[in-house]
């Protein structure tokens, strides 16, 4: 997501920011800006933009004097990418400054209060609460004023602060995003990512949840939130520099694998209320509008189709209103049946997709209502659609989705638990339950990521196949779709899914001696027919990999190799089943020797038709 770096110590800061913040650019971002402490006084400079508008109004940092600053280059959440939206904030009496990568989810709450107060905002930002309550709470103790605001924020964050009343220290706060302190000869580094600083120095301090670091020229002091002194462990880091911005691993795919945990922690918790409803601040769709509904169109491509598939499932399962899923090229073409009594559910993760874009326009033409599940703010498609979620997801770097997609997925159940809940159309303790479910997908999801050495291994066995199938029942065959899209598009393996019933109609004939056969099995209402359908394919000489919850080790009697996932509630198995596939994917192609960022004829974002 968001890029932070802070520096204090014998140097001009400005220059040494603004080349940190260039080392952070491949993660995304869509606006840049520095605070820079000079003759106690906060100087900042932010543009909406490439990083180069900023290096250039700075001229590189030159123009900014100071030997104590915090950069940011801002993926937007929080109100539209702009100038008065990008980060730092400045409190209103000018003392304090703030960059801030996460969710505040309890801004607005805070934002009301503090308007009460007389304070005045100048952003649509959630970031912008922490300088004022910063500036609230402050009684001549810059650290006690941190402390106390930060108990006060639910979210996540990374925080570096500076005051003009404390010009010697930087203040850095973790909860739920990373954050690391580096200690050089010339001074301390703070920021969300090793990369910005590795140039200087390989001596880092990793501040773990509810730490805080005070950055001094001449050192660094830890407390707990309760102001208790921590004592950490310097590291030293091994990695050069391209492996840092892939956080030590060897492709941006596999790292944004294993971000899913926090970035369905970042799509689920801001959606959760405390009274354990589902809360949806950007959406202004009535219960009035919600009964006029007679059919949902869910339009989408590629994965976000696949994640649209799952969706139509649960949606009606949840709601008992019909669902149509749209291919999003094929959409204005095929004379929808859409009309005012429509709702129409448009899935992009960059918000630029041509062929969606223009469904976008079809189904507002036809006078339907269109809620938009994005993860680019400000985006084409989010700015023309009548509602918005955004999945803050953060920005993915690897050409094949995967956090896009989990994230989506993840909407897409807040979306149907919102719409039964508003309407009452499913029984309240069974809603609960699901919405308890979805608060522990991120946790499950960590558990499949801390042991993947069976699908390792098993990728490295058939990464020579030239020829794969996906079998599947009901919303196992919807999760199969994306699962061999994963595999062909990174590995070059021609890969098909088919709901498992469909194979005795044609398909059969193509499974002969070491065909390789991945059965999804995580429908347990359909498990047995699922078991047949294997032992259809293992007695034509199939070899079968198999995906289940733990516990049917019955399982391992038909397939050749079983993959054990947790279980949750039936209509979320699809965020924890799509893991492994994922993996499955990534270790084949990487078997394979491909370039697995990049792969061959795809872009990331489809801006043509």
């Amino acid at each position: 997501m968001c890029g932070i770096i802070g520096y204090i110590g014998e140097e001009s800061a400005a220059p040494i920011l603004i080349k940190g913040l260039k080392r952070l650019e491949y993660r995304g971002y869509d606006s840049a800006g520095i605070a820079v402490l000079d003759d106690n006084r906060i100087k900042v400079e932010k543009y909406k933009g490439r990083l180069q508008i900023l290096d250039d109004k700075t001229k590189g940092g030159e123009s900014l004097a100071g030997k104590v600053g915090i950069a940011h280059t801002r993926w937007a959440t929080h109100g539209k990418p702009s100038d008065e939206n990008s980060h730092p904030h400045v409190s209103a009496s000018k003392k304090f400054a703030v960059v801030h990568n996460g969710i505040i989810e309890n801004y607005m709450n805070i934002k009301n209060f503090l308007v009460s107060k007389g304070y005045e905002f100048a952003s649509e930002t959630d970031t912008e609460v922490i300088a004022h309550l910063i500036d609230y709470h402050y009684k001549d103790n810059f650290l006690d004023a941190v402390i106390e605001a930060a108990k006060e924020l639910s979210g996540s964050y990374a925080l570096g602060l500076v005051s003009s009343a404390h010009p010697d220290e930087i203040i850095a706060v973790k909860h739920s995003s990373p954050l690391i302190i580096g200690m050089a000869e010339t001074g301390v580094f703070m920021a969300s990512d090793i990369t910005a600083f590795l140039n200087h120095t390989r001596d880092v301090y990793r501040l773990a949840d509810g730490e805080i670091a005070v950055c001094r020229r001449d050192g660094i002091k830890f407390y707990d939130m309760d102001k208790n002194a921590v004592e950490k462990t310097q590291e030293k880091i091994t990695w050069d520099v391209q492996a840092a911005e892939k956080g030590g691993y060897e492709h941006f795919m596999l790292k944004e694998i294993m971000e899913e945990p926090e970035a369905l922690n970042a799509t689920i918790s801001p959606r959760l209320g405390t009274d354990g409803n589902i809360v949806l601040d950007g959406v202004r769709i009535t219960r009035e509008e919600l009964e006029k509904v007679r059919q949902i169109n869910i339009v989408a491509c590629g994965s976000a189709y696949h994640a649209g598939i799952v969706g139509k499932t649960v949606i009606e399962r949840l709601t008992g209103i019909p669902v149509i899923v749209d291919i999003a090229s094929e959409f204005r073409y095929s004379y929808p049946i859409i009309n005012k009594d429509s709702l129409v559910i448009i899935i992009s993760q960059s918000g630029e997709t041509a062929d969606t874009l223009a469904a976008v326009r079809e189904a507002k033409a036809r006078g339907a209502r269109v809620l938009s599940i994005v993860n680019v703010v400000g985006s084409s498609i989010a700015t023309e659609s009548h509602d918005v979620l955004y999945t803050w997801a953060g920005p993915e770097i690897s050409v094949a989705t995967t956090k896009g997609y989990s994230t989506q997925l993840a909407m897409l159940y807040i979306v149907a638990a919102y719409i039964a809940q508003t309407l009452e159309l499913t029984d309240a303790y069974k809603l609960r339950g699901i919405i308890r479910a979805l608060n522990t997908l991120p946790s499950l999801v960590e558990k499949i990521l801390k042991s993947t050495e069976t699908i390792e291994e098993v990728s490295k066995k058939y990464s020579h196949v030239e020829h794969a199938y996906f079998i599947g029942r009901n919303i196992d065959y919807a999760v199969s779709l994306e699962a061999s899209l994963k595999l062909k598009e990174i590995s070059y393996i021609h890969s098909e899914a088919y709901a498992a019933g469909e194979l005795k109609h044609g398909t059969i004939s193509l499974i002969e001696d070491q065909t390789f056969v991945v059965a999804l099995c995580c429908c347990d209402r359909l498990l047995e027919k699922t078991m047949s359908n294997i032992k259809e394919v293992k007695a034509r000489g199939a070899s079968v990999l198999a995906l289940t919850i733990e516990g049917n080790t019955g399982m391992e009697k038909d397939a050749d190799h079983v993959i054990y996932i947790p279980e949750t509630h039936e209509l979320l198995m699809p965020s924890l089943e799509v893991v492994p596939m994922q993996l499955l994917g990534y270790y084949m192609a990487k078997a394979r020797g491909c370039d697995i960022d990049k792969p061959r004829n795809l872009a990331k974002s489809v801006t043509v038709e």
